[in-house]
């Protein structure tokens, strides 16, 4: 019986790091595929990829996130409850009667 060949299995960092060479030096996918035995196909797909998904990394908006309106009464109530029971403690530790 002949001996089977197992795939070999590469990392995003990896996956990531040949096609940034693949797009930043002028080398032939040949030529890439070679020096980080990679099938060239294989380094054209990624660099496919990397190119088609490096447009969504820069898509988010500067600033703050749009806050959900439903969570804020809950965290608004939350907040009031919280200072309120801090406030009797230290109404009860200072002597004062709690209202």
């Amino acid at each position: 019986m002949s001996e089977t060949k197992k795939r070999k299995v590469h990392t995003p960092e990896y996956k990531a790091k040949v096609a940034l060479e693949a797009l930043r030096s002028g080398k032939t996918t040949t030529h890439i595929g070679q020096e980080f035995d990679v099938h060239p196909v294989q380094v054209g797909l990624w660099k496919k990829s990397l190119q088609e998904q490096a447009k969504t990394l820069f898509e988010g908006k500067r600033g703050p996130k749009p806050v959900d309106a439903q969570s804020q009464p809950e965290r608004l109530y939350s907040e009031i409850g919280r200072l309120k029971m801090e406030l009797d403690w230290l109404k009860k530790k200072s002597g004062m009667s709690p209202s």
